[in-house]
């Protein structure tokens, strides 16, 4: 696992033009498609799990780090998957799940997370101690997330070599985009200025190097930092290559490369701009379960046309249901009033849905939907009207119900593959 991150550099360093998607669902059926789109086209598969969704508490998902890694490996094992290409990243690890508690609570809690993401067998670790705690600024200066971030290292480190398993590779940084895009509406976004990135750097370098961490140092593959993408809930904003050319030649001299958040969304022709900019780790998550949702609510508008006895719409009702019962993961980011809310919950680009389909009544929506619709074909013309990007791939191959959802979201990877591919 680790070898597939060092031949990733080494091919960066030698001048190739290589990205790598970097894959942030827990969802299966996003799994799924990512692997088989990096088993057809031969290339290592980096899958990641955000702190949020997975940690030694469980998360939202109820997955621990070994849980999310066994779910990993066993939908590898189902496509065919070569597991030597597999690298399990842990995304945004830090305080973000525990904020509302004291910096030492809170950190505490990150140390454990950290470790047994490491003991798990991830080796990628994207250090993110930048937020406030309580009683804290909501961001954090560069000095104290090096400092913390330093802590989470040590932790990382010594689980490494208790456990046996492989030193992992770090990304940091202190720019770092919210997870799941920004909260508010978005017209233009500013990128780091190459003056902060190499600031930072030389700060994190000093923090190692003055805990006597040089070893982990030089395992620092990138820094995040912001190249000036970004989405909200109703808008994107696109890279502009002109305005991130600085910031794409500060790392020119260290061999480092960029990790780019928030690239959902983002044209073809602006991904491949990324990463030819260094901006090659390409995180992606919300729009692959974006494309998933779609998927799902055109073929519920479908059994709602064909099916006998299916309730017009059951699976977006039911995800309304939910959603209104249970409204932590979306109320404190959705604005606007009730109409305005609805839309949102359900067509957002942060995609906050994605936080529900774990829950057992998602899940048997999902089956009620599935079995609605075991042994129909679809006629072309229906299939033209709810799923019109599918249909022509899909009446060729015949595709069922399971792969129509894969191929949305292959889609997607299909653009961040373009991309990443010299």
């Amino acid at each position: 696992m680790t070898n597939a991150i060092s031949r990733f550099m080494e091919r960066r360093q030698a001048g190739e033009l290589v990205g790598i998607p970097s894959i942030c669902s827990s969802h299966p059926m996003v799994i799924e498609a990512a692997l088989r789109r990096c088993k057809q086209d031969g290339a290592p598969a980096l899958i990641e799990a955000t702190c949020n969704q997975v940690n030694h508490e469980g998360g939202y998902t109820g997955m621990t780090p070994r849980d999310f890694v066994a779910q990993v490996k066993s939908v590898g094992e189902r496509v065919g998957f070569d597991a030597r290409k597999l690298i399990f990243g842990g995304d945004h690890l830090g305080p973000n799940p525990w904020r509302k508690l004291t910096a030492d609570r809170a950190m505490a809690k990150s140390e454990a997370m950290v470790a047994a993401f490491v003991a798990a067998g991830f080796t990628k670790i994207h250090l993110d101690p930048s937020m406030g705690c309580a009683g804290e600024p909501e961001a954090l200066d560069d000095g104290l997330t090096a400092e913390r971030a330093v802590r989470l290292a040590r932790v990382a480190e010594a689980t490494a070599k208790q456990e046996g398993v492989g030193a992992p590779h770090y990304i940091i940084g202190t720019e770092v985009p919210p997870p799941g895009g920004a909260r508010h509406a978005l017209d233009h976004i500013e990128p780091t200025t190459p003056e902060r990135a190499r600031a930072t750097l030389a700060i994190f370098q000093r923090a190692f190097e003055t805990a006597g961490l040089e070893p982990a140092f030089a395992r620092v593959i990138g820094i995040v930092v912001q190249p000036g993408v970004e989405f909200g809930h109703e808008s994107v904003i696109d890279y502009d290559a002109a305005r991130a050319r600085a910031l794409s030649r500060a790392l020119d001299d260290t061999g480092l490369v960029f990790e780019a958040h928030s690239t959902d969304y983002q044209p073809t022709v602006r991904l491949t701009e990324l990463v030819r900019d260094r901006f090659c780790i390409l995180k992606v998550g919300p729009a692959l379960t974006f494309a998933l949702r779609e998927a799902l609510y055109g073929l519920d508008l479908i059994a709602s046309e064909m099916a006998p006895g299916y309730p017009v719409r059951a699976l977006a009702s039911a995800m309304e249901t939910l959603m209104v019962a249970e409204p932590r993961w979306w109320e404190p980011y959705y604005p606007g009033d009730a109409r305005e809310q609805r839309v949102l919950r359900h067509y957002s680009y942060s995609d906050r849905i994605r936080y529900y389909w774990p829950h057992p009544d998602a899940k048997a929506a999902v089956e009620r939907l599935k079995a609605a619709l075991l042994g129909f074909a679809i006629p072309a013309p229906v299939l033209q009207q709810f799923l019109p990007r599918l249909a022509p791939t899909a009446l060729e191959s015949g595709e069922t119900f399971d792969r129509l959802i894969i191929a949305s979201i292959d889609q997607v990877l299909g653009q961040y593959a373009a991309a990443c591919t010299p």
